[in-house]
């Protein structure tokens, strides 16, 4: 039986992957080419993303495929974080490295735009949760301080848009992630005009919206040539990496929830409409697009954020494998200290341990002692997260709730899996852990006519990789440190 290949570049925050996917008898396989960091850049203060360096990443990920002579390769397809974006001048240029969403500048944006539009009203308009990285304030900020990149600017594309552009020439914005923007109406089904207007940002440089698995047009003939590859369809994928995730999560029916778990937590469930109400606006739930015009109920949690920086702050002393550090956590004592995720002591800080310290003499609890005592303090307090968010998710949610599946890398942490079902007693399927590149992948399938429907996806993927299923344990411990930790995270206001 013939095979077809599909390549997907999956670019996170802090590394970025080329994978190729084999599709055959049913099945898919996948295999890593090239992986490499991704880093913010500081400059004069400022946090940015070196896109220049990512694109040349992308093209030896392209070189690394074409030496192995795959004449199955069908087509490619970038997937990124949502939110931020580049800008363009009207040759096609790149005006200046974009900004990073964690740069601080974005703080306290949010209150300053609500001057302009009630904080009701834009909810009402955009459905999107309220978050400083937002799109919406990082351009607020570029207008409020009269950037003379934004004077000049013909067009913005968000970063997996950007580097399709590099591929292919190709001026478009996918759906999935012009939704994370909160410049995108769903009711509307399009960019929002208010907003621009009260931003004073003409909504002439946003691009035409396009569906996941559009073909966006063939690799550029200098890239072909420079990369070995012929010029093969590059496509639109579900270009947010959470909106790739979520189409290979391997659910059946849709009374589910899914984590997608890695540097954030993305806490949610698959809806067929978007739902904006004063409900939903109160609990400050997101509707960001899907595939086949779904929608995505979620909310942002800072997920392993918070163990990736202790263990960069603990590698001057020893460099901890992430595996140790789960099992560390799980062999220790249950943490005598909880802590919000998603608390601004821990959005950015230069000393992750530190502001962990500084957080838990304030809120009056025990300090953590060492680095298992730390990572277990995490590790439960995100489990507890998860059970606060998904009982929000369910006063919106038109079903029921019954299982908890966690896709992305995150699932490879058993202990954080555990704590998860013992958290919010729901059993929890672990897997696949590269869900957002089969996502990419599988979207990219779709488009070319390979698969025939989202359905058809999750089952390609059940096929394709085993599931761990984890089932709540100690629920009555649980349940008291639930009731310790909805009390701290009413005092503390988040």
């Amino acid at each position: 039986m013939a095979t077809d290949s599909f390549l997907a570049f999956d670019l996170g925050a802090s590394s970025g992957r080329a994978i190729l996917g084999t599709l055959e008898e049913g099945r898919i396989s996948i295999r890593e080419l090239t992986r490499f960091p991704n880093e913010m850049v500081e400059l004069h203060g400022r946090l940015h993303w070196d896109i220049v360096q990512l694109y040349q990443e992308v093209k030896k990920g392209l070189r690394a495929c074409a030496e192995e002579g795959r004449g199955d390769l069908r087509s490619v397809a970038v997937d990124t974080w949502g939110v931020d974006f580049g800008l363009l001048a009207a040759d096609g240029s790149l005006l200046g490295l974009p900004y990073a969403y964690r740069d601080p500048r974005n703080q306290g944006t949010p209150e300053e735009f609500f001057q302009r539009v009630p904080r009701r009203r834009v909810y009402e308009l955009t459905g999107i949760q309220v978050m400083p990285l937002n799109s919406l304030y990082q351009l607020y900020v570029l207008a409020r301080d009269r950037s003379p990149l934004l004077s000049i600017a013909d067009a913005l594309l968000f970063t997996p848009d950007l580097l399709s552009y590099f591929l292919a020439g190709v001026k478009k914005t996918e759906f999935t992630i012009a939704t994370t923007s909160q410049l995108y109406n769903p009711v509307r089904r399009g960019w929002e005009p208010e907003l621009f207007a009260a931003l004073g940002v003409p909504q002439g440089i946003m691009q035409e919206i396009v569906p996941p698995g559009t073909v966006l047009g063939p690799l550029r003939s200098p890239v072909a040539r420079e990369t070995g590859l012929p010029e093969m369809p590059v496509i639109a994928t579900a270009s947010h990496d959470t909106g790739s995730a979520v189409a290979a999560a391997p659910a059946e029916g849709m009374e589910w929830a899914y984590i997608s778990s890695g540097t954030w937590s993305l806490v949610g469930f698959e809806s067929d409409r978007p739902i904006i109400s004063d409900q939903a606006l109160d609990l400050n739930i997101t509707n960001e697009g899907g595939v086949e015009g779904t929608f995505r109920l979620l909310k942002n949690v800072s997920g392993l954020w918070l163990v990736q920086e202790c263990r960069r702050a603990w590698a001057r002393d020893q460099l901890y494998s992430y595996e140790e550090l789960a099992h560390m956590a799980s062999a220790a004592a249950p943490s005598k200290a909880l802590l919000d995720p998603d608390h601004p002591d821990f959005l950015s800080p230069t000393d992750m341990p530190e502001a962990i310290v500084r957080y838990c003499r304030r809120t009056n609890q025990p300090v953590p002692e060492g680095p298992a005592d730390f990572v277990r303090c995490i590790l439960e307090s995100l489990a507890l997260k998860y059970r606060l968010v998904l009982d929000q998710l369910r006063q919106v949610s038109p079903r029921p709730l019954k299982a908890l599946h966690i896709i992305g890398g995150g699932c490879r942490n058993e202990t954080l899996c555990q704590f998860s079902a013992d958290a919010t007693s729901l059993p929890v399927l672990a897997g696949p852990s590269e869900a957002t590149a089969v996502g990419n992948l599988l979207v990219q399938a779709l488009a070319l006519g390979q698969v025939g429907s989202l359905a058809e996806v999750r089952e390609i993927v059940r096929r394709s990789f085993p599931l761990r299923r984890y089932e709540p344990q100690q629920t009555a411990a649980w349940e008291a440190a639930y009731e310790r930790f909805r009390s701290l995270v009413a005092v503390q206001g988040s």
